[in-house]
């Protein structure tokens, strides 16, 4: 009788392992199995970690192997397990490999299939046509959409943790690693110090280091001594956590009625303000999102202010770029006065920090949640609906999106809702970052989300003539190393862009991040179909880039790009084409190092090696 050998791998994960009873079946072109339990005696089996064989002989031939179903039944209680892949060697010594990575809940059953990757039209047999289309269906009912408050992109329709997809949860230890991190954070910023401290009045500019004192690293302690000088301020809008809001000034602003006579002890090339615009020398950054947002009025005890500024920067002899004009409002008057660098040292200083301010919260609501956060959320939730476990985007997208569902769905539940931390440091609290959110999403556009674009819409790509941002020259190179990736990608499973046009999972997977992410709006540049292959390969970079360099750029992570332990992919041509990516961001990597070499202060946010997989922090 034939005879099969199963070697069943259990993952490392805390409480993957199970004592239930777990059953095999085998289905085949001419025939299926009986239902096998696999189980050694006086071993216990399934144990975290474990890779285990067992022998399955059946009575019968089978044919070719198409699916295997395993079924779990409850022992003593019900024991979830978490199936990393299954291998299978046939009697002719053929080996057959069924990746999982799935959590198996309660009593229940999964069917896989093996994992080479497929699309819809490579699919002829009608059993694995019917296990693609079940497979969504039942996805489609567990990831739902929702609109947590309007205006957002939709999100997954789960009121808390506990309600998601157990496979998109935490595990046990990333949920112990969430909340050690929350409370570190907590303990490192003396949060209630800190927040003690905004309800009286500060005393000297040396309270700043009580902020600082844990935190110890070549950034913050040169930040720390620096703080206060217009070149730290120059260099943050550039290469800080926020670099994505510097512009260079075409034309100046008709609201800020600066002068040359008022700004002439900083412009070193003799030259008036026009003509200094004229050669590309002046930047402008502007808060324009802040006006008419709400101040945070949850605690009657405390008052909370915003400002709405606008700060002109000027390209020094020395290449460096240096604020010379701030307005803290929009409208100009003789209530709004411009604060110039030739103003008393304190009121110069104040304007500047008001300036901070206002990055922070278009940092943290904006930069952050907005544009990682919630747009990869809407990719993944997109994904999980309309692709199924075999679909090669699948397969390329999943270790981007690890997590990220999870961490917003905490992060609606502690952080940005009523109540929430925001509510308690923010001055946006209070409804103020949810209005900052919804009048953002006019700005949210496809091609604000492909980097060479919305560098050089912000006319920051010239390197020559602006030799110190760092941000865009590794956000560049990741990013072409991505979409480089990407291309290979698409080149070993779509033949021509007509496969590409044709393939409907896919078309339904755009389509359903333009209509419930991006709400169906046409000035958004979403695209509704892709229809070439080149299109796709962007798409595709667009969506990595965003969950891990573009993360990694305002945030930090911790399972870095490139790193693909669950191996949803089985081919030799996939695995070359990851290697070559490794390889190429190996390079980065040494080029940001030489280059990070004797600087005081390094930028290395965008080195591959720190930049995240995911949205997962």
């Amino acid at each position: 009788m034939p005879s099969y050998t199963v070697t069943v791998a259990t993952g490392s994960q805390w409480f993957a392992g199970t004592d239930d009873y777990i059953y095999l079946s085998l289905v085949g072109s001419a025939g299926c199995s009986e239902k096998h339990l696999l189980d050694k005696p006086f071993y216990n089996d399934f144990e975290r970690g474990a890779v285990d064989s067992y022998n399955v002989i059946v009575d019968d031939e089978l044919g070719d192997i198409q699916l295997i179903k395993i079924e779990k039944r409850k022992y003593w209680f019900h024991d979830d397990w978490y199936l990393k892949y299954i291998t299978l060697k046939t009697p002719c010594g053929d080996y057959i490999e069924f990746p999982c990575y799935r959590w198996i809940s309660g009593e229940s059953e999964i069917v896989l299939r093996d994992g080479r990757a497929k699309l819809a039209c490579d699919d002829q047999i009608h059993i694995l046509k019917q296990h693609r289309r079940k497979e969504l269906e039942t996805r489609q009912k567990q990831y739902r959409w929702m609109e947590w408050t309007p205006g957002f992109p939709l999100s997954i329709d789960a009121k808390c943790h506990k309600d998601l997809p157990r496979d998109i949860q935490f595990d046990s230890e990333k949920a112990v690693d969430f909340v050690l991190n929350y409370s570190k954070a907590m303990e490192n910023l003396f949060i209630n110090r800190f927040m003690h401290m905004f309800q009286s009045s500060w005393s000297d500019f040396a309270d700043f280091e009580k902020i600082f004192v844990r935190i110890s690293n070549t950034i913050s302690e040169q930040v720390m001594n620096h703080w206060q000088e217009d070149l730290m301020f120059g260099y943050q809008f550039l290469n800080g956590c926020n670099p994505v809001l510097i512009q260079r000034c075409t034309k100046l602003p008709a609201n800020l009625p600066v002068t040359t006579e008022m700004v002439e002890c900083s412009l070193e090339r003799q030259l008036t303000l026009e003509q200094e615009v004229e050669l590309g020398n002046i930047f402008v950054v502007d808060f324009k999102l802040l006006d008419g947002i709400d101040v945070n009025k949850t605690d009657p005890c405390t008052l909370q202010f915003l400002a709405a500024p606008i700060c002109l920067l000027y390209k020094n002899l020395a290449n460096k770029i240096v604020p010379i004009a701030i307005q803290l409002n929009q409208v100009p008057g003789d209530e709004n006065p411009i604060f110039l660098p030739s103003d008393a040292k304190y009121d110069w200083l104040l304007a500047k920090i008001w300036v901070r301010s206002s990055d922070f919260h278009i940092h943290q609501t904006i930069t952050h949640l907005l544009r990682t956060h919630l747009v990869s959320e809407v990719f993944g939730i997109a994904m999980y609906r309309q692709l199924p476990a075999v679909h090669p985007i699948f397969k390329l997208l999943v270790a981007h999106v690890r997590f990220t569902i999870a961490i917003n769905t905490k992060a609606r539940e502690q952080l940005i809702c009523e109540y929430g931390l925001f509510d308690k440091a923010n001055a946006t609290g209070g409804g103020g970052h949810v209005q900052l959110v919804q009048k953002s999403m006019q700005d949210l556009t496809y091609s604000s989300l492909c980097f060479p674009e919305a560098i050089k819409a912000r006319g920051m790509d010239n390197t020559e003539d602006i030799p110190y941002y760092f941000y865009r020259d590794d956000g560049l190179l990741v990013w072409e190393a991505i979409r480089a990736f990407t291309a290979e990608v698409v080149d070993i499973y779509y033949g021509s862009d007509q496969v590409v046009e044709e393939d409907q999972e896919l078309q339904d997977f755009v389509r359903d991040v333009y209509v419930y992410g991006m709400r169906g709006k046409k000035a958004s540049g979403f695209p509704k179909s892709i229809k070439t292959k080149e299109k796709l390969s962007e798409y595709l970079t667009v969506v990595i880039f965003t969950a891990s360099a573009q993360h990694a750029a305002v945030n930090f992570g911790q399972l870095f790009l490139g790193m693909y332990p669950e191996e949803h992919f089985i081919e030799t041509p996939v695995k070359e084409a990851m290697a070559r990516f490794r390889k190429n961001l190996d390079a980065i990597v040494s080029v940001i190092a030489e280059r990070n070499k004797n600087k005081k202060l390094p930028y290395y946010y965008l080195s591959p090696d720190r930049i995240p997989n995911s949205v997962a922090v």
